[in-house]
């Protein structure tokens, strides 16, 4: 059961850890209003991982029986779309030169902040295309269909909550050198080897 919470966590950090345009958005967001403005559009951005991650973990349970007799191209597939994901992550992280956000006047109190970044976030569909490239490549990893979901599921909110809680609350140090275009290149480069190392693991898990 230990091992779908951890591939959620692990799973949850390789989508999480590229700072970018949302990323900046919090940090100004937290600079000019406070903390709680700030945790809060971070929960938004994790609650949308955790929607993408419940999408492709119960519908890789749903249809798992099905794709039992392709289990091998699957995998194959699979672990071809993560390195393809991984691939362009790198090439997007080195070369990006677009300018960040500036931070919203309309996200000036908690519940705004988390509904609108929650909003902004779920805009990107290539988040489940990630999520379920794993989950239907590597199946669940141990546990009932259901409670293996959950856990997956957990571990990917808890990832990508705890590392957008970092950039609120580490301040204008931590959040000057994460969106830096050297934070930006290490972080989204440091993103596509979790991803392709990922896809490694999927093709040796068979």
């Amino acid at each position: 059961m230990t091992g779908a919470f951890l591939a959620g966590l692990v799973a949850g950090y390789g989508v999480a850890v590229p700072v970018g345009a949302i990323a900046v958005l919090i940090l100004g967001l937290t600079a000019r209003t406070s903390f709680r403005v700030g945790a809060a559009a971070a929960l938004g951005v994790a609650t949308a991982d955790g929607v993408y991650a419940a999408v492709a973990a119960l519908g890789g349970a749903a249809v798992a029986s099905l794709l039992a007799p392709f289990a091998g191209p699957l995998r194959l597939v699979a672990a071809a779309v993560l390195l393809v994901l991984a691939g362009h992550g790198a090439w997007r992280t080195v070369r990006s030169r677009t300018g960040a956000p500036t931070a919203r006047r309309g996200l000036d109190t908690p519940a705004r902040a988390f509904l609108g970044i929650l909003a902004l976030t779920m805009l990107n569909p290539a988040t489940v295309v990630y999520f379920a490239a794993l989950v239907l490549g590597r199946g669940q990893p141990g546990g009932s269909e259901i409670s293996a979901a959950v856990l997956f599921t957990l571990g990917a909110f808890i990832a990508s909550a705890s590392w957008q809680l970092l950039i609120a609350g580490g301040g204008t140090l931590i959040g000057r050198v994460l969106t830096s275009g050297r934070g930006r290149l290490a972080t989204g480069l440091l993103s596509s080897a979790i991803i392709a190392a990922l896809a490694v693991a999927t093709l040796m898990s068979g």
